[in-house]
């Protein structure tokens, strides 16, 4: 309680300081220190880093945090007895930037600083992009220069892994890379409308992923890679822990999950669609025929295979991404004592999608023949190469090579895969 009382305190104190500076404004006294700033200089760039969660470094308050641009710490409040107050007498650190209002402010003196050259301060917490710079961004493929020197293209930009969160990484950069999907959430303005009910957390999953995805692309970054911290926190959060930092996951079942939350998220249904369902969902009529129990006499498979319940049936069916089959990887070495890495072409394994191969698919009571028909190819198609699989003792890898080619002769499909 002692603590919430505190956050009100900070928080009013800021409030009487900021109507303060707005009432001296008004009057001509502030314009000549906001403008002119004696401090500008002992700002440090290299060691900002707007990546992660917008706390104190010491309350662990997410409520009016400032940023030090000296050394890159957050501290909550800009009062008298404010922790960014405390900080700025202690170590000479004066000038910060609210992280919600994108304001600078210089303290202990506590006036706004009003100065064109940190633009590139705000840029960098926030990216905008206009409707302009978007539709260009395919046309050229242009090398920026970041502030710590190295040079990237946007985009093609390294995600930090934390601890164990590669896996969902992989699925991220690949997203990135959708052009439709991109560019949606490049412009705040496509989502920031869409209403959801009270109490609702599913959006901040919307919210964090266009505010990764302006950082991927962002031609004025200071360093050139980017940490997906809050990012994965509204995962661990939206998922209720099922995906998290700390613990290796399946990418395909993260795939899943994170395309069905956005497309909920965003207002979407089985019948109202979303932008995830315009660009990669596609429509299947899967054929199912229920086999007779492998154990059984010759006679009675005979007459259960003339029963209705046998007899094959049709269903239509959406998906978001089709899953492919691997052939079994060789067990034994060839001539030269060497493991015999296969390779296979991606039309090969697309076949079980042509309506006439059939595969047996095994549940607890009982097994189906079932064989796949695709209707309707959705503008970008997501494959998923099942590798690995789990038996009682260990998780086994399939090392087959998938070829693929770059584009498909006479359609001008392009090929996209991240490894």
């Amino acid at each position: 309680m002692i603590a919430g009382v505190k956050r009100e305190r900070d928080v009013d104190e800021d409030e009487e300081e900021e109507v303060r500076v707005k009432v001296g404004r008004s009057h001509g006294v502030e314009d000549r220190r906001s403008r002119h700033c004696p401090y500008l200089d002992t700002i440090n760039r290299s060691v900002l880093d707007f990546d992660f969660e917008k706390l104190c470094s010491i309350s662990l308050s997410h409520i009016n945090v400032y940023a030090c641009l000296i050394c890159g710490k957050y501290f909550q409040g800009r009062g008298q007895k404010s922790h960014a107050y405390i900080h700025s007498v202690q170590f000479a650190h004066h000038v910060f930037l609210n992280l919600h209002t994108l304001k600078f402010y210089c303290l202990p003196d506590n006036y706004e600083i009003i100065d064109s050259s940190l633009e590139d301060i705000t840029y960098v917490l926030k990216p905008t992009f206009t409707k302009q710079h978007i539709s260009g961004l395919d046309k050229h493929g242009k090398l920026y220069r970041a502030y710590d020197g190295t040079t990237y293209l946007p985009g093609i930009v390294g995600l930090n892994n934390i601890k164990a969160n590669d896996y969902a990484n992989v699925v991220l950069q690949a997203l990135s890379n959708v052009p439709p999907l991109r560019n949606y959430f490049l412009e705040e303005e496509n989502y920031r409308r869409i209403r959801r009910p009270p109490g609702d957390i599913m959006f901040l999953l919307v919210q964090r992923f266009g505010e990764l995805m302006r950082k991927l692309w962002n031609p004025r970054n200071f360093k050139a890679h980017v940490s997906p911290h809050e990012m994965l926190q509204a995962v661990v959060l939206c998922s209720k822990k099922t995906f998290q930092i700390t613990k290796q996951g399946d990418a395909v079942d993260f795939l899943s999950w994170f395309l069905n939350a956005l497309h909920g998220a965003l207002g979407g249904t089985k019948k109202k669609s979303s932008i995830l369902t315009k660009v990669f969902q596609g429509s299947m009529r899967i054929f199912s025929k229920k086999l007779p129990h492998p154990d059984l006499p010759p006679e009675e498979k005979e007459a259960l295979l003339l029963k209705d319940e046998y007899q094959e049936e049709m269903s239509e069916s959406t998906f978001l991404y089709l899953t492919l089959d691997l052939p079994t990887a060789p067990l034994y070495k060839d001539e030269k004592e060497q493991l015999i890495i296969p390779q296979v072409p991606l039309f090969n394994i697309l076949a079980k999608f042509n309506g006439n191969n059939e595969k047996e698919y095994k549940t607890y009571k009982e097994n189906f023949l079932k064989r796949f028909q695709l209707t309707k190819l959705p503008p970008y198609l997501i494959f998923c190469i099942k590798r690995f699989t789990k038996n009682n003792f260990f998780v086994e890898k399939n090392p087959t090579i998938v070829n693929f080619p770059i584009t498909a002769q006479g359609s001008g499909t392009s090929f996209k895969t991240c490894r």
